[in-house]
């Protein structure tokens, strides 16, 4: 019996990419295997080295996507930026290469699809998280709206990512209207500042209610995480587990201060 071609033409699968092709690989098979498949496939990658970029070459035999490289590398706000100004869909679908679609994302993606399809002032929905966002009013079909409380009552600064880097579903003029990725900066600085963005330019977006049944993400030894981020911030040490909760009241207090002046700088 022939399988359903599942063909999303409006979308533009984005990828970015450093050092991990075998990550990439995995990505582009499960899409496959799943028999998901997209109006055109683009991996951005940020000078990775030639090993990786051999394989890849050897995956563009197997997968049709195309390939935007750079010479030097700049950072992830610059390999998205490249990445996305290459896109010519209205739609793009945004996953970095060490993420792994779930086998009941294409039911869920279809509903997503259809949500910003539908109705126009949504900008982004998103289907991956580490922590549940604080604030949320159900919309529908497992979905829920991110409402920013700009208040100091609400005390939990993860309210102030309603943008995040990890998997979602966004319109291709999403650059247009919220600006570029700063470039030159850390992954969190990055996220950080786009996410900021995203708030003083009043985006509205949807959180997956599980936001963890999507998608996997996968660290192997043999490809680790290339994000640098602080380790003392994922630190189970009961000091540093102090230092972080004072830090995060900081943060909270500093976005809270820069979201009514409308300035952002790390």
């Amino acid at each position: 019996m022939e399988v359903k071609r599942n063909y999303f033409s409006e979308v533009t699968l984005l990828i970015t990419h450093y050092n991990r092709s075998s990550s990439l690989e995995r990505l582009l098979k499960a899409f496959v295997d799943q028999n998901i498949y997209f109006g055109d496939i683009v991996v951005s990658d940020d000078a990775s080295k030639p090993e990786h970029i051999a394989k890849i070459g050897k995956l563009h035999d197997k997968y049709d996507f195309r390939l935007i490289t750079t010479p030097k590398n700049g950072g992830l706000g610059n390999n998205i930026n490249k990445g996305q100004a290459a896109v010519t869909t209205p739609y793009t679908l945004y996953v970095q290469e060490d993420f792994e679609p779930k086998t009941i994302f294409l039911e869920h993606f279809k509903d997503a699809f259809d949500f910003l399809q539908k109705d126009e002032t949504l900008d982004i929905v998103r289907f991956y998280a580490y922590f549940k966002y604080p604030y949320l009013k159900p919309y529908g079909k497992g979905f829920s709206e991110m409402l920013f409380k700009p208040g100091f009552l609400a005390n939990n600064h993860i309210k102030f990512y309603v943008y995040s880097d990890h998997p979602h579903l966004r319109r291709s003029t999403f650059i247009d209207k919220f600006g570029k990725y700063i470039e030159g900066k850390n992954v969190d600085i990055t996220e950080a500042h786009m996410a900021f963005s995203f708030l003083q330019k009043k985006g509205r977006g949807l959180f997956f209610d599980h936001y963890t049944d999507l998608f996997y993400q996968k660290n192997s030894a043999d490809e680790p995480s290339t994000a640098a981020r602080s380790s003392w911030r994922e630190s189970k040490n009961l000091f540093a587990l102090a230092v972080r909760e004072i830090y995060l009241q900081f943060k909270l207090l500093k976005w809270t201060y820069r979201y009514y002046f409308k300035n952002y700088h790390h």
